[in-house]
């Protein structure tokens, strides 16, 4: 299956994996809700103008194969800016490798969703463009609560118990927006997994219980307006 990027238009994508013969890409479980599918929550995926590609050297995968021409992330200033429809994963090839890591950004949420939806970081990504996927993440949303969650093809597991509430997290203000630092801290201490919003930390994981090995990038929900300063990855 290939990988979709930005030398890929997005709205191509369903053409590609025909041609391929491949099946729908796996539909990844929304983080906010107890059941997939948005539509029956009466919470369906917005319809994005100007979606369907991507700045240089980053590739996307949306949730359950969602309409890709509803996702638009552009370069702004010195960052990103997502509006999406459909949540997804955001990486770049030269941020893949192995061992000890540090990843940070810095996430602006521009407006109030109307269900609480998280966005926030991955790592450990491996076979990101098919229905094997793994991966690790860390997420907070606008009502002040963190999760930390691990994927493996088909099956989630919950690394937190569910949404977990901090005072490290900005929540939105009156004019909906909100600015959170998010960090994964593995290079301190190797031996340690730490994550950690607004320079605190708030949850610590055993390495051993986790893989270090992968892509690592960005993962947003659904229906979110966001913009993303200072994503790196230090190894």
């Amino acid at each position: 299956m290939r990988t979709l990027s930005a030398a890929t238009p997005l709205s191509l994508l369903p053409a590609l994996l025909l041609g391929l013969g491949a099946g729908p890409l796996a539909a990844q479980e929304a983080d906010h809700h107890a059941k997939p599918g948005h539509a029956e929550q009466g919470d369906p995926d917005h319809a994005v103008q100007g979606g369907g590609a991507l700045p240089p050297g980053w590739s996307v995968r949306t949730d359950g194969n969602a309409a890709s021409e509803n996702v638009k992330v552009v370069a702004m200033g010195k960052g990103l800016h997502l509006t999406l429809g459909p949540a997804i994963l955001l990486y770049r090839e030269q941020n893949t490798g192995a061992g000890p890591f540090h990843t940070l950004a810095t996430f602006t949420q521009t407006k109030n969703a109307a269900h609480p939806e998280g966005y926030g970081l991955f790592y450990g990504g491996k076979a990101l463009d098919g229905k094997g996927q793994k991966h690790t993440y860390f997420l907070v949303r606008q009502d002040g609560t963190y999760l930390v969650k691990q994927r493996d093809g088909e099956k989630t597991t919950e690394i937190t118990k569910g949404w977990v509430a901090s005072p490290a997290v900005h929540k939105t203000g009156e004019k909906g927006t909100a600015t959170n630092l998010l960090e994964i801290d593995h290079k301190r201490d190797p031996g340690k997994v730490v994550f950690m919003v607004n320079s605190e930390p708030v949850y610590s994981l055993d390495a051993k219980a986790t893989n270090d090995n992968g892509a690592v990038g960005i993962r947003v929900n659904h229906n979110l307006d966001l913009h993303i300063e200072g994503f790196d990855v230090h190894r």
